[in-house]
């Protein structure tokens, strides 16, 4: 037994009691002290996993052609039916091509099969001479712009549409010219247009048509197209703006002069006197008005007054015909005129 008790050391101590309270202070000591926790080795890829992106996936490209056509034999498969299909595309193009050139569904039976539109002035026998050697052909094999061509360089078309409407007709429509006035070269008097494009003037026009134009002098048909056309604008212009007060000024003036393109002549019917006007190239309306109001004045003070200069802006320039045919020139200021004679400008 005393073995034991010496061998024990809990038994040979002797048994300290606590202090009443002690026991509560410790538990609120250990309570207050920070708790330890035991160590533990950090992973640095599961620290940071959160944060990873996800990786995207490379996609596997894969060839153009099937699974069966990767093999030697597949492949020479694959390429003699792509030369099938190809080869089958021309055939039947071509038997398409055939069929619309050769039957005879498309074929132009006669002058009933082409329809004229638009045409007053040009006959439909002058159009069909153009398109004869076109009946019995198909009409695929029909040249439109060609056609149009021929069309085109008729006088009196300004434009010209052809074509096909299937199976076996032609359809040609027209837009005809339309003059502005009487062109008068020597003796022969035509018509022209605003282009300056001649036009004849038939007995078959004027059975149908009732002019009433100016006549123009002085534009040679000879001169180069676009000059024609330059001069004719300026008419144009001429003619638009006397109107342009409403009182349709134009319809007395019975001739225009356009050879010198910087100066407008007019022949104008005042009181039974044919008087030649120049207006120059700009202000036509004010210069008439100038005329008009001052033409009474000035026929009393110069009955034999044959032409008056309105180009300059202080003064008119009044020429006198004389009775044996020669002509005088007086120059009198517009303004001492109007004094005199009452008139204002």
């Amino acid at each position: 037994m005393e073995d034991e008790a010496l061998d024990d050391p809990r038994e040979a101590a002797p048994t300290r009691r606590r202090p009443a309270g002690s026991a509560t202070e410790e538990r609120l000591a250990e309570d207050a002290a920070p708790r330890l926790r035991p160590f533990q080795p950090v992973d640095p890829v599961a620290e940071d996993e959160p944060f990873l992106r996800v990786r995207r996936r490379v996609p596997v490209r894969r060839g153009i052609l099937p699974g069966w056509a990767r093999s030697r034999w597949g492949r020479i498969l694959f390429i003699a039916l792509v030369l099938g299909i190809f080869a089958a595309g021309i055939a039947l193009a071509l038997a398409v091509r055939s069929f619309f050139l050769h039957d005879q569904q498309f074929r132009i039976a006669s002058t009933q099969s082409i329809q004229t539109v638009g045409n007053t002035e040009v006959s439909r026998n002058t159009i069909l001479s153009i398109f004869g050697a076109d009946v019995g052909r198909n009409i695929y094999y029909v040249p439109l712009s060609e056609r149009r061509a021929e069309l085109e360089s008729l006088p009196w078309v300004k434009s010209a549409t052809v074509m096909r409407i299937l199976p076996d007709h032609l359809r040609v429509s027209l837009v005809e010219r339309k003059p502005v006035a009487f062109l008068q070269t020597g003796s022969t008097i035509s018509l022209i247009d605003a282009q300056g494009i001649v036009l004849a003037l038939t007995p078959q026009v004027m059975e149908r048509h009732h002019f009433s134009f100016p006549v123009i002098t002085g534009l040679d048909p000879a001169i180069p197209q676009p000059m024609r056309a330059a001069r004719m604008q300026l008419y144009l212009k001429f003619l638009q703006a006397l109107d342009s007060s409403g009182k349709h000024i134009s319809s007395q003036i019975s001739e225009v002069d356009l050879s010198d393109p910087e100066d407008v002549r007019a022949t104008i019917t005042t009181n039974g006197h044919d008087l030649l006007l120049h207006f120059g190239q700009k202000d036509f309306l004010a210069r008439y008005q100038r005329y008009d109001a001052n033409i009474q004045n000035w026929l009393q003070q110069y009955p034999r007054l044959s032409a008056v200069d309105l180009r300059y802006n202080d003064q008119v320039v009044l020429t006198m015909a004389h009775a044996a045919g020669s002509q005088s020139t007086d120059t009198s200021k517009t303004n001492s005129a109007v004094a005199v004679n009452g008139g204002h400008q």
